[in-house]
């Protein structure tokens, strides 16, 4: 089934926004994994980060409330939450080296079996740099990364991955349009399905080897 753009961020920033608990300090990487903000609970208090520089980012603005003086990392204007504060780059990154992040989401070009992550840079393409990727992943409790399931039709959830690593060993969930996988020592576990596709259409779009629960469950909406 062939789905929009808007479509693919609302079931994505949906399903990680369930990952985000009650007291949680998130960090959101830039693009697709901002999405989460606009689906917490009202009820439910979590903090979220910005390597920018802010603490207590809250839901997308309104067209016509925006103040394009409050920015997350990735230049979008936000709306922040009662308590939200700001500070500069370097205490910014004391909170994440220091293990103060309770779960970073970030996406990815490629994740493949062993909780490895590449989302910096294709070889031969010019890229500003890297960012600050590589302390989020180490310095989180968890790691989640949000991202479209394939990337013009090239599998992005492979065996082991062929660009440049982030990181290596540190993604726990894996959450795409089509499926949320866990990482597990013993491989990744297909935990849940989008019923709009059939298990071939997700199994046959993901390279590595899959444990397949004998029930499965509907992404979480």
């Amino acid at each position: 089934m062939e789905l929009s753009k808007e479509q693919i961020r609302e079931i994505i920033g949906k399903r990680v926004a369930k990952e985000l608990h009650e007291g949680d300090y998130v960090t959101l990487g830039i693009g697709l994994p901002t999405e989460a903000a606009n689906y917490i609970p009202p009820n439910i208090h979590v903090m979220i980060h910005s390597e920018n520089g802010i603490i207590g980012i809250g839901a997308k603005p309104e067209a016509d409330n925006i103040d394009s003086k409050i920015i997350n990392a990735g230049g979008q204007p936000v709306t922040l939450q009662t308590g939200a504060a700001f500070f500069d780059s370097q205490t910014s990154f004391v909170m994440v080296r220091g293990g103060h992040i309770d779960a970073t989401v970030l996406g990815a070009l490629q994740v493949d079996e062993e909780g490895n992550v590449a989302n910096w840079m294709i070889p031969g393409v010019m890229v500003p740099g890297i960012g600050g990727a590589m302390d989020l992943v180490v310095g989180a409790k968890k790691v989640i990364v949000a991202m479209e399931h394939l990337a013009k039709n090239k599998i992005k959830i492979l065996k082991r991955c062929t660009l440049p690593l982030t990181a290596a060993h540190e993604v726990d969930l894996i959450i795409t349009e089509r499926c949320v996988l866990r990482v597990t020592k013993e491989g990744l576990v297909l935990e849940e399905i989008n019923p709009l596709f059939s298990l071939e259409e997700i199994t046959s779009t993901i390279e590595a080897k899959l444990i397949i629960p004998p029930h499965l469950q509907n992404i979480a909406a």
